[in-house]
């Protein structure tokens, strides 16, 4: 069986979805086991394994008898901004809980995917980050994130640790989802020109982190000897290099293709300075993706093809 933690938040839900439509079992979680308290994890994980438990999510059949074998890591305090005025409660989530969790999972023998981010780098470099690139990150929410790996790497050795970024989806809020709203509502925006990155959907990361599953339990049986991606550090986005702006720019062109959008809107380029923010955002956070593609033998969609696949789709939903 699956633990997803932070199972209602953007990520969580798609991967609740993929699982359950994979029939895989699964079990999630959310605020009410909080991360930051080890005892709060431990108990949970017990009781998973009592036999009403087991009963009541039908996974006798299965071949681990119901028994958590993984655990995803989704939960995080995401709020960069407020990260610099609340640093107690940024650590304690993104630096403690990962601890905690992984302890656990070390204790009871489940192995581990953690959700890390591109703000564990600083943006000074003009290259695709690698995963062995120092780490420098700017501000709060990236050095707790930093933290955060260190501790899940210290903590076991049967991990993985994901870093993505500019992640967009069907559940919670999100920078198409906000763009698609303005758009909606004003004569123009202006939107950052100046700081380059690649955006990630949702469904495309959670079909990877469920093909690491896959290839670490499935490994002799589906893949042959020694297909298991080795454990560690990678990353995933999707393809290609873009600034918010032209992400901006992309959003009004499929929105109102797919009729998401129905006024018209001079989307307008501005400058980092232009649009103060107490964080420090890096201005290149593009993550290479060669290593990702070698061990999952994957080829990886462009931002706009998944873009346009996601503002065209049925769940797409103004919140």
């Amino acid at each position: 069986m699956i633990w997803v933690i932070g199972c209602k938040g953007m990520l969580g839900a798609e991967l609740a979805l993929q699982l359950t439509q994979a029939n895989i079992p699964w079990t999630g979680t959310g605020e009410e086991v909080d991360i930051t308290n080890v005892q709060a994890l431990e108990n949970f994980f017990n009781s998973t394994e009592t036999a009403s438990y087991l009963s009541s999510h039908n996974t006798e059949n299965h071949a681990d008898n119901g028994k958590i074998r993984w655990i995803i890591n989704c939960a995080a305090y995401t709020a960069v901004d407020k990260s610099e005025d609340d640093a107690e409660k940024a650590h304690a989530v993104n630096a403690d809980g990962p601890m905690n969790i992984a302890r656990v999972a070390r204790a009871h023998g489940a192995k581990l995917i953690h959700i890390s981010t591109d703000y564990v780098f600083d943006g000074t470099a003009n290259i695709p980050y690698t995963e062995n690139f120092p780490r420098a990150p700017l501000g709060v929410y990236g050095q707790t994130k930093s933290e955060g790996e260190d501790n899940v790497a210290k903590g076991m050795t049967q991990y993985y640790i994901i870093r993505t970024s500019w992640l967009y989806g069907f559940d919670g809020r999100n920078f198409v989802y906000t763009m698609t709203n303005l758009m909606n509502t004003h004569e123009s925006v202006k939107v950052v020109n100046d700081q380059k990155g690649s955006p990630t959907f949702c469904g495309d990361l959670a079909s990877v982190i469920l093909r690491f599953i896959e290839r670490a339990d499935g490994a002799t049986s589906f893949f042959g000897r020694n297909s298991a991606a080795p454990y560690g550090t990678y990353h995933f986005t999707n393809e290609g290099v873009t600034t918010w702006y032209e992400f901006a720019k992309t959003i009004y062109e499929y929105g109102q293709k797919y009729g998401r959008i129905t006024h018209d809107c001079d989307v307008q380029p501005c400058t980092t300075a232009e649009y103060p923010s107490k964080a420090v955002r890096p201005a290149y956070s593009v993550l290479s993706k060669n290593k990702i593609e070698k061990e999952l033998r994957i080829k990886i969609p462009s931002w706009e093809l998944s873009l346009e696949r996601f503002m065209k789709g049925d769940r797409f939903s103004l919140k």
